[in-house]
């Protein structure tokens, strides 16, 4: 039976947004609006869904397996998604992306790769 493990969340901070749109090429994307986050996990699948008024942003995946996903842009992608002590990992094209819930809000980190490296972090709270 589907359940939210970890629920819907709200946005309640951020750090290095703007580097993070800019290093990936989506800086005209920048929005003020609070970003929601929903994942409904069954067993071992997921599905992970951002959204702010009038875009939503949505995968389903299977932990343990390789999965087509899609990127922010919309390109899909296959990646292997992999959970190590209850962290969700998963290699997107741009950025290596992690998320995990500690003391009831989720943390999310997106890391840009090479020298000019960006670390992408956002904390949700329940709503």
């Amino acid at each position: 039976m589907p359940c939210n493990m970890f629920g819907g969340e709200k946005l309640e901070s951020q750090d290095n947004y703007e580097e993070f749109l800019g290093a990936i090429g989506l800086l005209n994307a920048k929005t003020d609006h609070k970003v929601i986050t929903e994942v409904v996990q069954d067993g071992n699948d997921f599905t992970w869904t951002q959204s702010i008024p009038n875009w939503t942003w949505s995968n389903k995946f299977t932990v343990g397996q390789d999965c087509e996903l899609k990127t922010m842009k919309g390109v899909k992608f296959t990646a292997a998604v992999t959970m190590e002590e209850g962290k969700i990992s998963i290699p997107f094209p741009q950025y290596h992306f992690t998320a995990e819930m500690i003391e009831e809000k989720l943390i999310m980190i997106c890391i840009t790769p090479g020298e000019k490296s960006v670390t992408f972090r956002r904390t949700s709270r329940r709503i």
